[in-house]
């Protein structure tokens, strides 16, 4: 499972003392970790939106930084590919 680094993602905020410092969508109560867990239990966004008074946008935001975190930096894509075909284009 990839770690997630929430820091990085402007859409929501930890703050200490607030939701024991759950990352929560910004400027609400709302955790992040309740669109995933609903998701999981096959919610759709317009569930989500309606059950959490979430915007759709607020959704794609988290989902979106999510899907970005899985891909791997650029500087290990030449390294899966292996010494040969990373060399090619120097040949």
């Amino acid at each position: 499972m990839a770690y997630l680094d929430w820091s990085q993602c402007p859409a929501v905020e930890s703050i200490p003392g607030k939701v024991s410092g759950a990352w929560v969508f910004k400027d609400t109560r709302m955790p992040v970790s309740t669109v995933f867990e609903n998701f999981e239990s096959g919610a759709t966004i317009e569930d989500i939106m309606e059950w959490f008074d979430l915007t759709r946008e607020q959704i794609i935001n988290v989902l979106e930084f999510a899907a970005r975190s899985l891909d791997p930096p650029p500087h290990q894509a030449s390294e899966n590919i292996g010494p040969d075909l990373a060399n090619a284009n120097s040949v």
